[in-house]
């Protein structure tokens, strides 16, 4: 049990004192004891030493008796004087110097008859006592009376309440105190405003006689009668019956809470008191006999479950943060509970307690905390308030994680040491209580949750070596011990439970039961069912005669199929459910490592610095919780913490997936990780999952790896289906090979997705597989990505020309062709390899001719290689090279001697034509000489150096290798008069007709004289037609400066006026124009002559002449 109270006896009748205590009042350092003599004793309450106060007794022991004056009868104790000896039950106290109280004053003449009950309202220093059925008011300090309010008569009990209340018609706050008198059926209300008391009295009749009188806040007030509550608003005296949940009867309406029914009928028409109590903020709890509810501040119920009492509490109060019940004074026994999960927590035996006082409602319940009164006829109890955190600590120590789960989430953050920490400790703590009960999912969900964020090193203890490794605590030994432990714990706490707590009334599930509680507890237990509270289900008891106050409850597994004992070891298909469960787990500790540390780069993420100091703590509180050490102060030292954790989170996560869902574990391996290789590789292997082995090595950047183990299973006969393997550092061992892992596509698939910085790598191991299959191996160089675009060429090259040149080649073609590479070296290398193949091949097929053409349209459209290398290395005398030999001739410039293979080698005239019409085509300068020519070669020789003359076209050349050529070549006519018909424009006419044969007849001249005629006429026709149209443009600009073109503010021309107004001003200068020169633009814009050439000189964007320029540009 928990010791959330200590009762320590401030106040003790002596023995021949015949008075007793009706009504007590407790308000700074002042108690007030109202008799039944009618006299009232003002007391001090001294402050304690420390070392003096009661210590806190152990809840679980059986004598609960928290002091002396408990274990003994008052008319046993010593005779003592009340005003000048300490009484008989303070001297019992251990080391005890100083009197709990000192009697200051005894008014016997306060009331006629016995002081019934007492309050105060502080801000009108008044003090309100009932007696003898009216309420008097007194002074607080001389205690006189002031007066005996008339109205009321057959008061039976009042309520005081004080706030502080915003004016409706200014808005400044006062301090509103009101008092609530309960006379037979009425309810009057009187109100003070800061100090004086209104005249005005709210008086409001119910339909019953009202018991109890309970203020909800500052302007309700919940009334107790027997036929139920009924909530008021004292401001506008409005009356609402408040109704039980989910409660119907005939007519659709809700049962009246509190109802009186037929069930107290045989018991001299007894009625039980109506109890009501302020909980926490908005909150109420009504009770009646052993029924309770759970209302807001509106009347309406809230959905709780009723407090299962062990018998109908006489009193009950609020005492932050607990539910208190005192029983009736023949059981002097108080109850504290738990206001969320209502189950009970302490049991306290006060012999003879009958009341219970609290602070005032001003006072802030949140803070209160600081105890309570208890009286009985002849003592006064205070109750003290135990350290928050030590009731915390006990709750854990019990094992009571829900309990202490819920008292943390009541407390406030100012009340604990570090609330936080120690909500996120008791989480952790409950759910490795569940895991050992086997429930798995909510023990994992537990530890993932937001407010814990559990190291993994915790939680991968509770797992056995294969999953956790290293850090697993769990051996066959130490299972087999543990396991007779706990069961002789878990047997030892019920048996205590037994022992010590107070057998509660267990409500039965039975209707019959219910029927003999009355028709009202059949209503509210809704026909015998007791409904269990979601927030105390983990910790139910399944024993049919469990009570409250078992401390084990919280522990014990529910009652179900028979199976291990807690704490055993995980076996089966309980360590695949486990496991299961912990994947889910080390997934949201991934996300949270990720949001700190860059799994890719394993460096820590830079920390945003914009959005305030909350952020950075919430980081630095997520850190903290993520590992299981002191997280360091250095950048460096935090970053290796977090590798090391995200390490331990995805190894983990890996065996969990081997271990239960070996298909996800390519998913892990497909992002950055930092699973450990050694693990990793040995598992693989050991369920011979090798595709899954190559992704992981190549996350893990470990690619000489796996290409050896590719490149194993890949360079093997086409119908091998074994490879011999070292497998963990034993002996070659033969294992199948794959389907995926056959032949050389997957070696060629992850060459392709290396970078270029591992360009060493990738030929390295591309050698088997070229050598294998080249088409598929050239795919490595060829492929239209990134990576291969990337390589270093000169060393794919290199590598390519020690494999085989065909190799080369293709992969020389494809980086000029595609890829547009410039360099001169490889475009020289290409020449000489074609060159070189067309050499070597003598069967001179399709592929040679292909080839061959290749070479050719490679010559024509590149210029980066070397022209004397290229020329030298072509046959001279081979027919089937004269074109590539032309071709570089042409782009030397040497036009004449590559017409003359053309005319004398080829004797292909149409090409020889061909090659003039693409010359002459190409802009002048060109046409003299390529861009490249022989003198900018090495190696030049002299014969190769000759130009074309600059004053003779290139068709005259052609002409004259027709008409005079070099011996011992003969004068071609017919090629050469065909040339003259379609070309003779072209062609100077005194040179051209001077290589004529003078014996030629002028009739085969006819074509030629004909073309040049119809040429010269054309020039004279078309300087004709350019005249025209000069004279027409001409009239059209001369018309359009005199008229202008027509359009709505368009240009005017010189037949347009301008209005020059007085405020108009120039454009340039911005001054007025007045009676100054000025200047129209074409635009109609008038500036200052003056201005004209500023403004044209200014702007300078005009190109054309403005209008009045001309006569002043001479």
């Amino acid at each position: 049990m928990l010791s959330a109270f200590t009762a320590r006896p401030i106040i003790e009748l002596k023995q021949r004192d015949k008075s007793k205590i009706e009504t007590i009042l407790a308000y700074g350092d002042r108690v007030l004891v109202g008799l039944n003599t009618g006299a009232l004793r003002v007391y001090r309450l001294n402050e304690l030493p420390p070392s003096s106060s009661s210590p806190v007794k152990d809840p679980s022991s059986p004598d609960r008796t928290s002091s002396s004056s408990e274990s003994q009868p008052p008319e046993q104790s010593k005779d003592s004087s009340t005003d000048s000896q300490p009484n008989s039950g303070l001297s019992g106290l251990p080391g005890l110097s100083v009197r709990p109280t000192d009697l200051l004053r005894e008014v016997e003449k306060f009331s006629t008859r016995a002081i019934e009950q007492l309050a105060i309202i502080k801000e009108a220093n008044t003090l309100v006592s009932l007696s003898n059925y009216y309420v008097s008011l007194h002074d607080l300090q001389t205690y006189e009376p002031i007066e005996t309010i008339p109205r009321i008569r057959h008061a039976t009990c009042f309520a005081v309440t004080s706030n502080i209340v915003k004016d409706a018609d200014t808005g400044i706050p006062e301090i509103i105190s009101r008092l609530a008198v309960a006379a037979k059926r009425r309810l009057l209300v009187w109100s003070w405003h800061e100090s004086e008391l209104h005249e005005n009295v709210t008086e409001i009749v119910l339909p019953e006689a009202i018991r109890t009188v309970t203020w909800a806040n500052a302007a309700k007030v919940v009334c107790g009668m027997n036929a139920g509550y009924v909530l008021v608003d004292v401001t506008t005296s409005e009356a609402r019956e408040i109704t039980g949940a989910g409660v119907a009867v005939a007519g659709g309406q809700g049962s009246r809470f509190g109802a009186a029914s037929m069930g107290y009928m045989g018991l001299g028409s007894f009625v039980p008191k109506p109890l009501a109590t302020r909980l926490a903020e908005g909150e109420m709890l009504l009770t009646k006999d052993i029924n309770s509810l759970f209302i807001d501040v509106d009347g309406n119920p809230l959905e709780k479950r009723h407090i299962p009492w062990q018998s109908a509490p006489e009193n009950i109060g609020y005492s932050y943060p607990y539910i208190l019940a005192l029983q009736s004074p023949t059981k002097g026994s108080l109850e504290v509970r738990n206001p969320e999960t209502l189950n009970l927590l302490q049991t306290m035996e006060l012999a003879g307690a009958a009341q219970l006082h609290f602070p005032p409602p001003t006072v802030s319940l949140a803070h209160a905390g600081k105890g309570f009164h208890i009286s009985s006829d002849r003592v006064v109890w205070k109750m003290d308030a135990t350290d928050y955190d030590t009731q915390v600590q006990e709750l854990i120590e019990k094992a009571q994680y829900d309990e202490a789960i819920s008292v943390l989430g009541m407390l406030e953050d100012a009340l604990l040491k570090d609330k936080i920490g120690t909500m996120r400790e008791v989480k952790m703590l409950k759910a490795e209580a569940l895991f050992k009960q086997r429930k798995f999912r909510q023990s994992l969900d537990l530890f993932n949750e937001d407010e814990v964020h559990a190291p993994p090193e915790r939680v991968l203890r509770l797992y056995p070596r294969a999953i956790a490794g290293e850090l697993s605590v769990e051996t066959e030994d130490e299972d087999t011990t543990d396991e007779d432990d706990s069961a002789r714990a878990e047997e030892i706490a019920g048996a205590n439970a037994d022992k010590d707590g107070k057998a509660e009334i267990q409500e039965s599930a039975s209707p019959q039961k219910a029927a003999g509680a009355g028709a009202f507890a059949k209503y509210w237990i809704g026909g015998g069912h007791r409904r269990t509270d979601s927030d105390a289900a983990s910790i139910a008891s399944s024993r049919i005669g469990g009570t409250d106050n078992d401390d084990a409850a919280s522990i014990k597994p529910r009652a179900g199929p028979k199976r291990r004992k807690d704490g055993g070891p995980l076996e089966g298909t309980e360590l695949a459910k486990a496991v299961r469960e912990l994947n889910s787990f080390l997934a949201g500790t991934r996300a949270r490592l990720q949001r700190v540390i860059d799994p890719e780069t394993g460096k820590l993420r830079p920390r945003k610095t914009g959005t305030g100091l909350s952020h950075s703590s919430s980081t630095s509180e997520n850190l903290d919780a993520l590992l299981s050490v002191r997280r360091s102060e250095s950048d460096e030292q935090l970053e290796e913490e977090l590798r090391r954790a995200f390490t331990l989170v995805d190894t983990t996560l890996f065996r969990g997936y081997m271990f239960c869902q070996p298909s996800l574990a390519p998913s892990l391996f497909r992002i950055p990780n930092f699973c450990d290789p050694s693990v990793v590789n040995e598992k693989l292997l050991e369920h011979n999952r090798y595709n899954e082995l190559v992704d992981f090595f190549f996350g893990k950047k470990l690619h000489r790896d796996a290409l050896t183990l590719l490149r194993k299973f890949g360079d093997r006969d086409a119908d091998g289906e074994v490879a011999n393997l070292e497998i963990n550092g034993h002996g070659e061992t033969e294992v199948e090979i794959p389907e995926q892992l056959r032949g050389p596509r997957r070696t060629v698939g992850y060459l392709q997705s290396l970078p270029a910085e591992m360009a060493d790598l990738v030929l390295e191991f591309a050698e088997w597989v070229l050598r294998r299959d080249a088409t598929l191996g050239m795919e490595v160089f060829l492929a239209d990505s990134e990576n291969a675009e990337t390589l270093p060429r000169d060393k794919v090259v290199g590598f390519l020309r020690g494999i085989d040149a065909e190799l080369e080649i293709t992969y020389l073609q494809h980086i000029i062709d595609e890829l547009r590479d410039a360099t001169p070296e490889f475009h020289n290398r290409l020449v000489e390899l074609l060159v070189d193949a067309l050499k070597r091949d003598e069967a001179r097929d399709d592929k040679w001719e292909d080839r061959l053409h290749k070479l050719v349209e490679f010559l024509k459209e590149s210029r980066q290689y070397s022209l004397s290398r290229a020329f030298s290395m072509i046959p001279r005398e081979d027919p089937a090279f004269y074109e590539a030999q032309a071709v570089i001739l042409s782009i030397m410039g040497n036009h004449k001697q590559a017409l003359e293979i053309y005319v004398f080698k080829m004797q292909d005239y149409v090409r020889a034509e061909e090659y003039c019409n693409r010359i002459h085509s190409l802009p002048g300068e060109q046409q003299q000489r390529e861009p490249r020519d022989l003198s900018a070669d090495e190696g030049d020789d002299a014969e190769t150096t000759t130009t074309t003359t600059t004053s003779s076209s290139i068709y005259h050349t052609l002409l004259s290798l027709y008409l005079t050529p070099p011996p011992p070549h003969t004068p071609n006519l017919e090629p050469a008069l065909a040339l003259l018909s379609r070309h003779g424009s072209r062609l100077p006419a005194t040179s051209s007709l001077s290589l004529i044969p003078d014996t030629l007849p002028v009739a085969k001249l006819e074509s030629y004289f004909r073309g040049r005629m119809r040429t010269a006429n054309s020039v004279v026709a078309e300087s004709r037609i350019v005249e025209s149209l000069r004279k027409t443009q001409l009239v059209n600009t001369q018309a359009l400066l005199l008229l202008g073109d027509g359009l709505p503010g368009g240009q005017g021309g010189r037949n347009r006026r301008v209005v020059i107004a007085e405020e108009r001003v120039c454009g340039v200068c911005h001054k007025r124009l007045g009676n100054s020169v000025v200047a129209v633009l074409p635009d109609n814009n008038v500036v200052h002559y003056g201005c004209l050439g500023k403004g044209r000189s200014a702007s300078n964007t005009r190109s054309e002449r403005v209008a009045g320029s001309w006569g002043r540009n001479g």
